[in-house]
């Protein structure tokens, strides 16, 4: 989600190589963000090749802040 949350979209491939997971590990991730509203996926072609393009819905991007927020209280820092 942090690379998600940077970005208004990324394309599957560059999420693969930025995290450094395979094809299946991150499909199998981003179903359970897409089921749990998070993420939206979107396939499209550039050409004749295809393309999934995710992005954080709004209820995705309020949990990682509120995931943040809690990860600095934690370490003690103010957000």
């Amino acid at each position: 989600m942090a690379a998600l949350a940077a970005a208004e979209q990324a394309d599957f491939r560059f999420l693969k190589e930025t995290i450094e997971v395979s094809d299946s590990l991150l499909s199998k991730h981003l179903l359970a963000l897409e089921e749990a509203g998070y993420v939206n996926a979107a396939k499209a072609f550039e050409g004749k090749r295809p393309r999934t393009w995710l992005s954080l819905t709004d209820q995705g991007r309020e949990a990682f802040r509120r995931y943040m927020d809690v990860l600095q209280q934690i370490i003690g820092k103010p957000s």
